[in-house]
């Protein structure tokens, strides 16, 4: 995940906001940096009613909520950043972290995960195009190995999608490798899905 440090750096408390909201994000933005999330939920939502267009505000309550395991209520702020400021890459990143979480619910219908995870998908497709964050590759490879291993599971897959969805995987953790060659971590990542990819294949 993206460090703190470099989140704050995106988030300039903006001096034109109006004085009641000031207060509002003042005391959110305090617990946020405490990583008091709850509280900072209960404050950032006061200061978005004040003002509803603050990006500063919701993209906070967006964090806020993430790391509050609301997951639904964390892709409506972030939801409402992007349509402020269609280049807040980072918004869109956490969108699509929230998103694979919702997917991971059990208890929802296959169809509303699967749209969940394609979504995750597509949130990191954009945020790449406006910054292409080797995390974001990290995160889109992990995305594409978690839809492939969904569907194979579910039973009567379609090979072709199953497969290029495992090859997109791959060229994401190649690409984060071939940047950082120490990351162990994606090395095992890439094998495992080279090998599933082999298994897809051969039952084609």
């Amino acid at each position: 995940m993206m460090r703190l440090s470099v989140i704050i750096s995106l988030l300039i408390v903006s001096s034109l906001e109006s004085s009641a909201q000031n207060a509002y994000l003042k005391l959110g933005y305090q617990a946020f940096m405490d990583k008091d999330f709850k509280t900072a939920v209960k404050q950032l939502e006061k200061a978005c009613i004040v003002d509803s267009n603050s990006t500063n505000a919701l993209w906070m309550l967006g964090y806020s909520y993430f790391h509050s395991e609301n997951y639904k209520k964390s892709i409506t702020a972030y939801t409402r950043v992007v349509t402020l400021d269609r280049t807040n890459h980072a918004a869109y990143y956490f969108r699509s972290k929230a998103k694979s979480n919702m997917a991971k619910d059990s208890q929802l219908p296959p169809a509303e995960r699967e749209k969940y995870m394609l979504g995750a998908i597509q949130d990191l497709n954009k945020a790449i195009l406006i910054k292409a964050e080797d995390s974001y590759y990290q995160n889109r490879g992990l995305a594409y190995r978690d839809y492939a291993v969904y569907k194979m599971q579910l039973g009567g897959y379609d090979h072709a999608q199953v497969g290029t969805s495992f090859k997109n995987a791959i060229a994401d953790f190649e690409k984060v490798l071939s940047n950082n060659p120490n990351r162990n971590d994606i090395a095992s990542l890439l094998e495992i899905s080279k090998e599933k990819l082999a298994t897809v294949v051969g039952h084609r």
